[in-house]
């Protein structure tokens, strides 16, 4: 797998793990729908690897199946879980806090 030349501050703060790639993918592009496939190359994750941990995933609600097209069904993040809703948060204020260091810590959460 080749890997990304620029981090993204999520992953600069959290680690560099398969699992964590594909939420970063999944928090960046949270609007749309994607079979495993490409889920996998947009995170820059191997799909043995992402299907090792994804049906968890699935069972705890973290993704929803949104469709079937063919033989593929696609995935998004269940922005309606509590655990979901906090990641992105915690997203945000990772980026407010990377691009506005200046920041105190208590406008970061706003």
């Amino acid at each position: 797998m080749k890997q990304k030349e620029n981090k993204s501050i999520f992953l600069e703060y959290l680690g560099d793990t398969s699992e964590l790639r594909v939420l970063d993918f999944l928090i960046d592009n949270h609007f749309f729908d994607f079979p495993l496939t490409e889920i996998a190359r947009g995170s820059n994750v191997s799909y043995n690897s992402l299907v090792s941990f994804f049906p968890a995933w699935a069972e705890k609600e973290i993704v929803v199946k949104t469709r079937k097209i063919g033989k593929s069904d696609y995935y998004k993040l269940n922005l309606n879980n509590s655990f979901v809703k906090n990641i992105i948060k915690l997203d945000w204020s990772l980026t407010k806090k990377n691009a506005l260091p200046d920041l105190k810590e208590e406008e970061l959460l706003i």
